[in-house]
């Protein structure tokens, strides 16, 4: 939660007055953070660390440190006490010294074991990528959902970390009421937080369940998702398709976590549902992807993926492989997707032409948009229009000339091909939804099937995530 999990988590982390209920300093002066990144070695590693590191120092960012300094070594493989080398941490511990840091931020996912060995050699604060991310999302999220789903996900990390992060571990619980054979601290920590997984997994599924109900209610509409790499731009492509200025758009990492669905005319009488998702990111927690079921379950039960991708990136083509990966997981790579390179109006006038033959060799029939220059997203809109258009029958309709209501209702909400007068009926042929043919023939309207749509893509079942 933004307020309430973030804090549970902090607190926990740093001074262990979580289950006290202390006072707590919800204003904490600005960390002093080193990054550090230990990549395997391999060829063109040294480019992979700085794009990394860059990456690192803006979640740091996001998450209100200030970045003094940064430390890189390559492995052959981590070491299993202290993921860096010895000599490394030694170093780490005078780069401390001297700058002043107040906190360690490893690119990596750490151990239990060498989180609190790290931290017993440098006596500073170590927190490694995962819980990073975490933070964020609980300083970001917005909804009662995020914050349960947040966390449920800090929890799940911080369980086998408990005995690194709390300082009161083999204090005996006595006193009047508390005698006997007692039990630590830690085990009592221990079940606290085991139940209060054990409730929130269990809202979650009531909100998973009453999401279902809501899509029940929008199998009649061509439903389309926004996937992608955090801050390609889906926020600001839905902010401009659905004329809303309410969508919140900023240019950080993960700026929205909640799923938002807007009605999006997209002309010729076809209207979408379309959907933002929460953005994905290299080495993504498992437990934050895995309590995101329900926000994501949008994704399984779209129609159509677009998948938007950072064009101006330098890194755009590991983004994209990310992303697929996590798709992946998810059970959706057989799903309909097309991939958009949005800002392309942030690519180099030099570079145009190789990031649009690169493009079409790996994803031919891409989508290459800009989500604010002026007609930006004219070949989205097209391109949502035929994807549509395919799915609807193509009909005649014959309607009384008098009738102008109706006239009306099919060139409002469908497609008219071809109109003609037969005596005194109209004859339209048009592509329409099902609803509308319903209202029609309700009306007294005769509806010809001429030629049927294609059957949209069947939803995917739900996957267990670890």
């Amino acid at each position: 939660m933004p307020e309430t999990a973030s804090r549970f988590f902090r607190v926990i982390s740093h001074r262990s007055t979580a289950i006290s209920r202390e006072p707590i300093n919800l204003t904490p002066p600005v960390e002093r953070a080193i990054l550090v990144s230990a990549p395997f070695k391999r060829g063109g590693a040294k480019h992979y660390v700085d794009e990394h590191l860059e990456e690192l120092a803006r979640l740091a960012d996001t998450a209100g440190a200030q970045v003094v300094g940064t430390l890189t070594q390559q492995l052959d493989r981590p070491h299993p006490g202290t993921y860096l080398g010895s000599g490394k941490v030694e170093e780490l511990k005078q780069r401390i010294q001297e700058l002043g840091a107040t906190l360690v931020i490893f690119d990596d996912e750490l151990t239990p074991a060498q989180g609190k060995n790290v931290e017993s050699v440098v006596r500073t604060r170590v927190m490694d990528r995962a819980e990073l991310i975490l933070d964020i999302f609980a300083t970001r999220a917005r909804s009662s959902e995020a914050r349960m789903q947040v966390e449920l996900a800090q929890l799940e990390y911080l369980l086998p970390r408990l005995t690194r992060m709390w300082t009161h571990l083999e204090k005996m619980r006595g006193g009047i009421g508390m005698r006997g054979p007692g039990e630590t601290q830690l085990e009592t920590d221990r079940r606290l937080i085991q139940h209060r997984i054990r409730i929130l997994k269990e809202r979650l599924a009531d909100v998973e369940r009453a999401r279902e109900v809501q899509r029940q209610g929008r199998h009649a509409h061509f439903r389309v998702a926004l996937v992608g790499y955090t801050n390609a731009g889906k926020s600001s492509i839905l902010r401009h398709l659905a004329n809303d200025g309410l969508v919140f758009v900023e240019d950080r990492l993960f700026a929205t976590l909640d799923p938002l669905t807007r009605e999006v005319d997209i002309g010729d009488g076809y209207t979408v549902l379309l959907t933002d998702t929460v953005g994905f990111i290299r080495k993504l927690p498992h437990h934050l992807v895995a309590s995101f079921r329900a926000t994501l379950a949008e994704a399984r039960e779209a129609d159509l993926l677009l998948h938007v991708i950072d064009a101006s990136h330098p890194a755009w083509e590991e983004q994209r492989d990310v992303v697929d990966g996590v798709l992946n997981d998810l059970g959706l790579s057989s799903r309909p997707l097309t991939y958009v390179m949005n800002k392309m109006d942030a690519v180099p006038a030099e570079q145009l032409s190789a990031v649009r033959e690169r493009v079409a060799n790996l994803m031919p029939n891409s989508l290459f948009v800009s989500a604010v220059a002026d007609g930006g997203l004219d070949t989205l809109t097209s391109s949502l229009r035929s994807s549509l258009r395919s799915l609807r029958p193509i009909l005649e309709v014959h309607i009384p000339a008098s009738n102008g209501r109706l006239i009306a209702e099919v060139h409002r909400d469908g497609e008219v091909l071809e109109q003609r007068a037969a005596e005194e009926m109209l004859v339209l042929r048009a592509r329409l939804d099902e609803r509308t043919i319903g209202r029609l023939r309700h009306a007294g309207a005769r509806v010809i099937v001429t030629q049927a749509g294609m059957r949209p893509a069947a939803p995917v079942p739900a996957v267990s995530l670890p």
